[in-house]
This record gives C-alpha cells, sequence and structure tokens, in this order.
C-alpha cells in the first residue's frame, strides 16, 4: 500500500531549535543552584497591572468574541500608527498598518505577498532561524550575506550588493539584532535602504526589540520620511518584548498601502484575523504606559552592564555583539562545536544558551545569550558557573 507523503520543504527542516536546547534542563543536577535559561527571548518581568486588567475586561466583552478587520482592530491600528510616527518622526498613517498574530507571522505575511517559490531573499550570516525556516517552507531561495565579527555583525553595502541577481526579491535585516543583539546605525539602513531602492527591491527591517535601544539614542533610523519609503520599505514589530505578553501573539507591519492590500489577502488565509482582546488592550497600553516601558528600558540597561562586567572577567569568554535582549558571546572551548559548548554549559553549568551554529555558517565558536531574561543578581551568578566548566 502507498505510503502518504509530507511536504518536502517541511519534511526536510530542522526541529525547532528551542525545545532541543530546553530539554537540556535535564541533564542539569542542581549542584551550583536554580537553573539558568538564557535561551528564548522572554521578558524577565510581568505585563503592568493595568496591562492584566485591560486583557481580562476585553477577553470577557462579548463584541470581542466574534470576527474583527483582517488588517487589525482600527484603535490599535491608529494608536500604533500615532506611536510609530513619534518615533520616526514622519508620518505614519493607520492605513499603512496591518496587525498580525505575532512578529514571525508578519515575516512569513509578508513574504508570501512578496516573494514565492524559486525567487530569492537575502538574510544576513548569522540570521534569524525562524525567518530562514519561513522562507524555505516557502520555496524561496534564501541568499546569505556574511557579517564578520570584526564588522560587530553587521554586513557592509558591498556584501549586500555582491549577493544581488535577477531573482533577488527582498533583503531583511534585524535591528537590534536576534541572534547578535548588533545595532544597525541609521547611516547603514540608509544606505541598505538607497541599494535595495536603486535595484528595485525591498527592504524589510524587523525591529521586533526596537524599544529597548538606550532612552538617549533618538529614532532608529529616518526612512520613514523619506518620500516614497512605501515602494521598497517594510517594517515589522512585535509587541511581545514590550508590553510582555508574548503567549498572546500580537505583531505589526508597517508599509505602503499597496503591500497591506496584498498582506490581507495572505492573513485572511492564515488567521482571518489577529486575536481581539490583546488588540484592544494595546490600544489602551500604548499611550498610557510609556513610563512604564522607559522604566523597563533602563532595567535592560542595567543588565547589559551587569553581562559586560561579568564576561570582561570571565578567562576565556567573550562578548562579541551585544545589545537589547541578545549578546553574542565567543565561548573558550575550541575543541568542540558550538552545540556541544552549549549543552556542555546547560549540563555542568545550569546555564542554557543557543548555539550559535543554529543561527548559520561559520559560528561554532559562538553561543546566543538572551540576558534580558535574568536580572542583575541571576546574571552576576554567572561569573562562578562560567569557571565551573573549566
Amino acid at each position: 500500500m502507498p505510503t502518504a507523503r509530507f511536504n518536502p520543504l517541511v519534511k526536510t527542516l530542522a526541529a525547532p531549535p528551542i525545545p532541543e536546547v530546553q530539554a537540556w534542563k535535564h541533564d542539569y543536577d542542581g549542584r551550583l543552584g536554580p537553573l539558568i535559561d538564557l535561551s528564548q527571548a522572554v521578558p524577565g518581568y510581568p505585563p503592568h497591572p493595568d496591562m492584566l486588567r485591560w486583557l481580562g475586561e476585553s477577553a470577557s466583552s462579548p463584541s470581542m468574541a466574534g470576527y474583527g478587520e483582517i488588517e487589525g482592530e482600527p484603535e490599535l491600528r491608529a494608536a500604533y500608527a500615532n506611536w510609530v510616527s513619534d518615533i520616526y518622526a514622519a508620518e505614519v498613517k493607520p492605513a499603512n498598518i496591518h496587525v498580525t498574530s505575532g512578529c514571525n507571522q508578519a515575516f512569513m505575511a509578508t513574504m508570501m505577498a512578496i516573494a514565492g517559490p524559486g525567487d530569492t531573499v537575502l538574510l544576513t550570516n548569522p540570521c534569524y532561524f525562524n525567518h530562514e525556516t519561513t522562507l524555505a517552507m516557502s520555496g524561496v531561495k534564501v541568499g546569505y550575506v556574511d557579517s564578520h565579527a570584526q564588522d560587530g555583525f553587521l554586513p557592509t553595502p558591498e556584501a549586500v550588493e555582491a549577493m544581488i541577481n535577477d531573482g533577488v526579491r527582498a533583503l531583511a535585516v534585524v535591528t537590534p539584532n536576534n541572534p547578535t543583539g548588533a545595532t544597525y546605525p541609521a547611516g547603514l539602513l540608509r544606505e541598505l535602504f538607497e541599494l535595495c531602492r536603486a535595484r528595485g527591491l525591498w527592504l524589510i527591517i524587523d525591529e521586533t526589540y526596537r524599544d529597548f535601544l538606550p532612552l538617549d539614542s533618538g529614532s532608529p533610523h529616518g526612512l520613514f520620511a523619506v518620500p516614497g519609503w512605501q515602494d521598497n520599505l517594510i517594517g515589522l514589530y512585535s509587541f511581545s518584548k514590550s508590553f510582555c505578553i508574548p503567549g498572546h501573539r500580537v505583531g505589526a507591519v508597517t508599509a505602503g498601502e499597496a503591500v497591506v492590500t496584498q498582506i490581507a489577502k495572505v492573513m485572511d488565509n492564515l488567521q482571518i484575523c489577529p486575536p481581539r482582546p490583546p488588540q484592544a488592550a494595546l490600544a489602551k497600553a500604548i499611550p498610557a504606559l510609556g513610563d512604564w516601558r522607559r522604566a523597563n528600558v533602563l532595567e535592560i540597561t542595567a543588565r547589559t552592564e551587569a553581562l559586560s562586567e561579568v564576561m570582561a572577567d570571565a578567562p576565556g569568554w567573550e562578548i562579541a555583539a551585544l545589545g537589547a535582549y541578545f549578546a553574542f558571546v565567543r565561548h573558550p572551548f575550541a575543541s568542540l562545536s558550538a552545540h556541544d559548548a552549549a549543552h556542555k554549559l546547560a549540563r555542568e553549568a545550569g546555564v542554557i544558551t543557543i548555539p550559535g551554529s543554529f543561527f548559520g555558517n561559520g559560528l561554532e565558536r559562538y553561543l546566543r545569550v538572551a540576558f534580558a531574561n535574568a536580572d542583575v543578581t541571576t546574571i552576576r551568578q554567572l561569573s562562578a558557573r562560567f569557571a565551573s566548566t573549566g
């Protein structure tokens, strides 16, 4: 009898990496104290009490039980458009916003709208693995732009241009970066934008961790104020980290109205509409919780400083890039792969990290540390934990 078959584009993908490293928890015997999980990027503090109250109120409202608009709740689209306009000193309209169920879905819906089987999308190496697998399962080819440690794991415009050919539809970057934490300077983003515009490509900027830039850093870039930005720029965002609601799955796309129209076609098949209760809560939270979000940035900054101090005193360990939620750390185990080094750290020191090799090629000496998960006191324990691995 013939055997039913799987889609080979999905079957050939590696299993999701987070569950694999989470399983390493069971290999640690607790000898150095409680496990320190620095793997998946999750807020290390709870949502604001008002956010929880608004979520409860909206979830219990009969008006939220029905279908909503495909592009998102009008109140949230307006609130987010106003926020984006303030951040980037630009005029962004609600019609430029499409709400999604998380930023991974924002990326997938965007890519389905702009690229198809056989097309190529450029990612950096290292890259966020869910971007890579999203493209692979869609039959879209991936071109990798190498980003080197000596350049702060940022791509050069020359390296990007060298990868562009007739089949390339877009360049996708993440800033602050996942996995490295590196933040793209506004000047570099402008160069990449102009390059993409000159070559007829989309520039996709995933700014999931935008809200954790230092408070005095100013606007991340000025691209939304450039006349005609709608023709080749698409911004992606996640509400998960800033509002501590990753389980509620809300993200957003900022794009030209023509792009929003195409994404709506995709979203009608993916989900029909994003979850409505958290959208209603976020529409209130965006204008109301600014002070709370700024206080959280200060807390993340303190965690950044604590990790820098710890790593400076850890023989053989080195921070290669750092920012927002992540550090890309060079480990001292020259004879071990990144996978084995991460497993060793989990097993012997009770510290869970992600192997650098999960994010691309040539990264066997690196581990991704999601330091924002842990408070300053916990981060300071890493000195002893690292020392215990020899």
